[in-house]
């Protein structure tokens, strides 16, 4: 399932590309026709993204909620470019670029309030800029839960997935097993603090690159990681491989039907790296 930084890309390429006039709106596929019919040739307002939540707000027309799911994709494409099931079709106003959505778990009109009811019931995004991290915390440090099941807790660390999950713990070398309440309140703020540095980056690039300077393959002398899932990472989706910085061989087990990863040796201590 496509992280937070995903679906904030994708807002900020619809808000530059798509709100300058008049749109083209259509469901190639069907599913979405009715609705489609109700935002052609209307203006976006504005897109928005909150965790995994994608809000397209259009003027004097119903908004749309997007969740992309497991399988689902929202790509940007020449126009005569329809191969494939597309639910919804937005087609800019200078009619030279597309918005193709196929296979989302979610694609309707909101109903009045349903974006409120939304937001209320989704945890603090790292990447937005109204995000309040103390109230992270203060969940955090109530629950007996391991850090890594809280961090997958889209009610409070909204947009956080598999991947930034297990390199943020990584990276700040804490056990993913420690039950969140005895982290102490600086080892929490690191972790939102890394959460906030690394998911930007992805934003910023389109890829999860989490891997210091110092542990990049041109510092180190290694191929570069080949993985449809992301860039340079540290331990996701590398069980049986030796740590980049100690050698031991990266754990894999399973947490609540998720894959987690991490290594035993590098992650047995609290905050080294903070």
């Amino acid at each position: 399932m496509p992280e937070g930084h995903v679906l904030h890309r994708l807002a900020t390429r619809l808000n530059r590309d798509f709100r300058d006039g008049g749109l083209t709106v259509t469901s190639p596929q069907g599913r979405f026709a009715d609705q489609a019919a109700l935002l052609d040739g209307h203006l976006l307002d504005i897109a928005e993204a909150l965790g995994k939540h994608l809000f397209l707000h259009f003027v004097n027309a119903p908004s749309v909620y997007v969740h992309l799911g497991l399988i689902g994709t929202f790509r940007f494409e020449d126009p005569v470019t329809q191969k494939g099931q597309i639910r919804l079709r937005i087609l800019n106003h200078a009619e030279t670029l597309a918005a193709h959505l196929r296979g989302p778990q979610a694609c309707r009109l909101l109903e009045p309030g349903e974006a409120e009811s939304i937001r209320e019931r989704s945890g603090e995004d790292p990447l937005r800029a109204d995000a309040d991290p103390a109230k992270v915390t203060a969940t955090a440090r109530r629950t007996r839960r391991s850090i890594a099941a809280v961090l997958m807790d889209q009610s409070v660390y909204a947009g956080v997935g598999n991947i930034y999950r297990a390199e943020t713990l990584f990276r700040l070398g804490i056990s993913p097993f420690t039950p969140a309440n005895q982290l102490s309140e600086k080892e929490l703020t690191a972790i939102w603090e890394d959460l906030v540095a690394t998911m930007r980056v992805g934003e910023e690039t389109g890829r999860i690159d989490t891997v210091r300077d110092e542990h990049r393959p041109e510092a180190m002398g290694r191929p570069p990681r080949i993985d449809e899932h992301g860039g340079e990472v540290y331990v996701y989706r590398r069980a049986g491989d030796p740590c980049l910085i100690c050698g031991t061989e990266i754990e894999h087990t399973m947490l609540q039907g998720r894959n987690l990863f991490y290594c035993p040796r590098c992650q047995n201590a609290r905050c080294q790296n903070v």
